[in-house]
């Protein structure tokens, strides 16, 4: 059996014809869209070029949880609890992994029956059973160009990063179980809804709204952001914060990590091409250009305040500038990726240096202080430069698209922040309670919940 898939890389939206017509012959537009008159008009075969970079993205993606977000994490635990961050993204990897395999990539991309382009029903939320134990994704099937296990597997790595960035935001005080199951829930009624409504294709609410959501500012970085901010609040703060000292226990192990994020951040944005093609390539500028922009809109904020630029610093910068990035990177030129990454850092600065301070609230590791701020940002930006792209899209009108992001973004906001709130009361309930006792806090989760410790003496 051979399936045909639209790609990410071209805009397009039923409700607009333009560009509709415009990207049916590329037959490039956002994955997981069935598109069976596409076999009779250019009958799809492998590419050999496509499938060998979505190869490798399959990788550099899978580095930025293990051990890119692992480390980054961990470095900023104190040294009781490092390796409960290791475990649970460990952990989350394996979960996400096999819920992904029965029923995730079904209800995500692999079944479209019932999608209608521009009609509101079930299947505009979710997928089909169709491709349980992801039945029928065999050796000739493909995905446009590449073979349709791998992008499969690609879309795994998606999955398996995305509630591991939570986990940045209830660090050293959740049950281990209340971790796993909180990820298994999350991501079948967050994630996997999310992923369909804006990457599904025709009949898929955020895409035929007519989203500009290249890699996932939207579908991760929102989403996981959000989430990350409602179990803080949830949980409640750590144990003496804020009026103890919680510094990192080691920013070496923090640095490497971001840039392990940083080198796979290419998989992440120019593997959403879906192909090696130019929008790959402008991908890969605007990617680079975002990061740096990030460093030293980050930095420059420090030193104003402070006088001293710090590592942790320059590491956020570039994290903040490639998550502002990600939703725009395939629609957006160099200047407008300039621009994205140097407001993405200031305004992340913000969030945590001031919002989070004055709010009161304790997102350990700045899930949503990066993630969703960025993600904001990046998301609502994509609407104001993609019409702007030097030979992009002019045909987009600026103040429409910037309404759809908008729109996008507060959607996004809304569901994610109410269906996490109720995910994590029935998690409380099964776990017999969130968070670890006052105890076992003070003592440390690692040897708590896993017996072992980081360093022995």
């Amino acid at each position: 059996m051979t399936t045909f898939i639209l790609r990410r890389g071209q805009p397009g939206c039923a409700s607009c014809p333009a560009r509709g017509a415009r990207t049916l012959g590329l037959a490039a537009i956002l994955p997981g869209a069935s598109f069976s008159a596409l076999a009779a008009d250019a009958p799809a075969v492998l590419n050999s070029g496509d499938t060998s970079w979505l190869l490798v993205s399959s990788v550099l993606v899978l580095m930025m949880l293990v051990p890119g977000l692992t480390l980054f994490y961990g470095g900023m635990a104190r040294t009781k609890n490092v390796l409960s961050l290791f475990t649970q993204c460990f952990a989350i990897a394996g979960v996400i992994g096999l819920l992904w395999t029965v029923y995730g990539y079904s209800l995500a991309f692999g079944d479209t029956t019932g999608m209608q382009a521009g009609t509101v029903n079930l299947h505009s939320f979710i997928g089909g059973f169709g491709k349980l134990m992801l039945h029928g994704v065999g050796r000739d099937s493909l995905t446009g160009t590449i073979p349709e296990s791998l992008f499969a597997m690609f879309q795994l790595t998606f999955a398996c990063i995305t509630p591991a960035i939570i986990a940045g935001a209830f660090a050293e005080r959740m049950k281990f179980s209340s971790v796993l199951l909180f990820s298994a829930l999350w991501t079948t009624f967050c994630y996997i809804p999310l992923a369909h409504m804006a990457w599904s294709g025709p009949g898929g609410l955020l895409f035929d709204w007519g989203i500009l959501e290249f890699a996932g500012g939207t579908v991760v970085h929102i989403n996981a952001g959000v989430a990350g901010l409602v179990a803080a609040l949830a949980l409640g703060p750590r144990k003496g914060y804020p009026q103890t000292a919680m510094p990192p226990h080691n920013l070496v192990f923090t640095l490497a990590g971001a840039a392990l994020l940083w080198v796979g951040w290419f998989g992440f944005n120019v593997g959403s091409a879906v192909a090696a093609n130019d929008k790959a390539g402008m991908a890969t500028l605007t990617t680079q250009i975002a990061a740096s922009t990030g460093i030293l809109g980050w930095l420059l904020a420090e030193w104003i305040r402070s006088g001293k630029p710090s590592a942790l610093g320059a590491a956020s910068g570039a994290l903040a500038g490639l998550v502002g990035i990600t939703p725009a990177c395939g629609f957006v030129g160099p200047s407008g990726a300039l621009v994205i990454g140097f407001v993405a850092a200031l305004s992340c600065f913000f969030a945590i240096g001031a919002l989070k301070r004055r709010l009161g609230y304790d997102d350990s590791f700045d899930a949503f202080g990066l993630h969703g701020v960025g993600g904001i940002v990046g998301s609502i930006l994509t609407g104001v430069f993609a019409p702007l792209a030097m030979g992009g899209f002019e045909e987009l009108a600026l103040a429409s698209q910037l309404w759809i992001q908008v729109k996008s973004v507060l959607f996004t906001v809304a569901y994610c922040a109410m269906a996490t709130w109720v995910l994590l009361k029935i998690t409380g309930l099964l776990t017999a309670g969130l968070r670890v006792s006052a105890e076992q806090e003070q003592i440390g989760l690692d040897q708590t919940e896993h017996s072992e410790r980081a360093y022995n003496p």
